[in-house]
């Protein structure tokens, strides 16, 4: 299913509404509009398999330049918006896009993209032009509505976030099947999990260019229900949102639930949130106080789920599961959990291990690197692929992560895991933020240093780093406590949720060269 159908259906119905300005594009539009692009990169020679980049903040124009690529069997790489022109211009190039389009919000940076990508031959830009690029509303005007004449079924290739390195495209194997005849993995689990259908309104508070916002939303659009985009996540924006629109269903990540947690009673009281059946998170785990806090606040309409833009696993607990296991992100429904030990060997239940998930075969692949597709999977099990977590599995099955591999700390030859630390620190109500990593220590290799973000209004001395040193004390082991705290006036979170810890690590350990890509 998908835009065709529903123009048919009900095309007046809003496909899409921008939360703030509650500008709308209905089902018929979208459907003409991305029909016109579909034409226009088949007249500039785009087939199936080929592909198409998109470089725009969250604009409503973002679904028809998604629906026109996925109708014409084509890949589409959504790049960052937060990105430098070098760093967009190296997935652009890296993905093999012969059509880019852009928007004149992000003129800035977009107008040194093609020095980037000389292979990309089409640049287009919405709401206005620059150096380089073409008008794009000019450019589809010429085209007929109509579609082509044969619309295989396209997908995504996106990017990792670079926290770790260049960023890596995830790509998979072309879909069979025809556009029309289903709603796409992503719209599939919406409908089995969480019960979407035509008569969702489905509120997305992130960024477009994240896998997650941009796989639901245009699942709901698959599925013929209504997205309600917020150009940019804000507190009490969000909570209005939910009311203005009679939002049914919701996407969020758990910074998002603290800052909405930390509002003051009065601004966030009062709204009424009965349209809201349904509240997913995903992107990190949630600290379990903090989800606690929302199950006191929205009711028993918390869902979450694990998953990486891979889909080489996925597991999901409901609200009755994760208050029975709390902590829990949820029980496999997509593939067989593997606990191993760094020499590849399974752990027993309750013991931590990289989480990899086992498929009849690996579903993905790192786009024109083998060697990042074999460091992804087991020593002795090549359908088995691990993302860099840290978790373990109890015995009911439920699996719990513990942190990312990479951000272990290692002291005196014990193993700290500074999500736990963490999760602790967050609940404190001078906190808005906080990042634990590991700093060089003669002794111990290693030492715990916490790195704050203070809420609005606190002061940061002396004093504060103490009492927050004692309130660590007292909530966790003291082999885990920080040692010290450092202050920070923001910390390098992306709107995704993603927190840059390798920035603010590097800086304890005298890389000072380093880069996001």
């Amino acid at each position: 299913m998908y835009p065709g159908i529903w123009s048919q259906e009900f095309p007046d119905k809003a496909a899409v509404i921008n939360a703030v300005t509650g500008e709308a594009v209905s089902y018929q539009a979208l459907d003409d509009r991305s029909n016109q692009l579909a034409q226009l990169m088949w007249d500039k020679g785009l087939r199936r398999g080929d592909h198409c980049a998109i470089f725009m903040e969250n604009n409503l124009r973002y679904f028809e330049v998604m629906w026109a690529a996925f109708r014409s069997g084509l890949y589409i790489t959504t790049v960052n918006r937060y990105l430098t022109d070098e760093e967009a211009g190296y997935i652009i190039d890296n993905c093999e896009a012969q059509v880019l389009v852009a928007s004149a919000k992000l003129a800035e940076v977009a107008q040194g993209l093609p020095g980037y990508a000389p292979d990309c031959h089409t640049w287009l830009m919405v709401d206005g032009v620059t150096d380089g690029y073409d008008a794009y509303e000019d450019a589809i005007a010429s085209y007929p509505a109509e579609k082509l004449a044969e619309e295989p079924a396209g997908q995504m290739m996106l990017y990792s976030s670079g926290t770790t390195g260049r960023p890596k495209g995830i790509i998979r194997p072309p879909y069979e099947h025809k556009i029309n005849e289903d709603a796409g993995p992503v719209g599939a689990l919406q409908k089995m999990l969480w019960g979407f259908d035509e008569n969702s309104i489905y509120l997305s508070p992130a960024p477009l260019y994240h896998s997650a916002p941009i796989g639901f939303c245009t699942a709901v659009q698959a599925l013929g229900g209504t997205v309600v985009m917020m150009p940019r996540f804000d507190e009490v924006g969000a909570l209005r949102a939910i009311q203005d629109h009679k939002v049914t269903h919701s996407q969020w990540v758990p910074t998002m639930f603290t800052r909405m947690l930390k509002l003051p009673e009065e601004e966030r009281s009062g709204f009424d949130f009965s349209s809201h059946k349904v509240a997913i998170h995903a992107a990190a785990p949630c600290p379990r106080g903090i989800k606690e806090q929302m199950f006191d606040w929205w009711g028993p309409i918390i869902y979450e789920y694990y998953g990486g833009t891979e889909l080489n696993g996925f597991t999901h607990a409901n609200p009755e599961e994760w208050l029975a296991h709390p902590g829990t992100v949820g029980k496999p429904i997509l593939g067989t959990i593997h606990i191993c030990d760094d020499d590849g060997s399974e752990q027993p239940n309750g013991e931590p291990g990289i989480v990899y998930f086992e498929m009849p075969e690996l579903p993905f692949a790192y786009f024109k690197d083998e060697e990042k597709t074999k460091g992804a999977t087991h020593p002795e099990h090549a359908n088995w692929s691990a993302l860099g977590d840290v978790g373990y599995v109890d015995d009911d099955g439920f699996l719990y992560l513990t942190d990312r591999a990479t951000f272990m700390i290692i002291s005196g030859g014990v193993n700290i895991y500074p999500q736990e630390i963490e999760d602790a620190l967050i609940l404190h109500h001078k906190i808005a933020d906080v990042a634990v990593v590991g700093v060089p220590n003669d002794e111990m290799g290693e030492e715990v240093k916490a790195v704050v973000q203070v809420a609005e209004g606190v002061s940061t001395n002396d004093a504060l780093a103490d009492e927050i040193l004692e309130y660590a004390r007292e909530h966790i082991a003291h082999y885990k406590c920080p040692r010290s705290v450092d202050f920070m006036d923001e910390l390098p979170r992306l709107p995704t949720g993603k927190l840059y810890k390798r920035l603010i690590k590097d800086a304890y350990w005298g890389k000072t060269d380093s880069r996001i890509v």
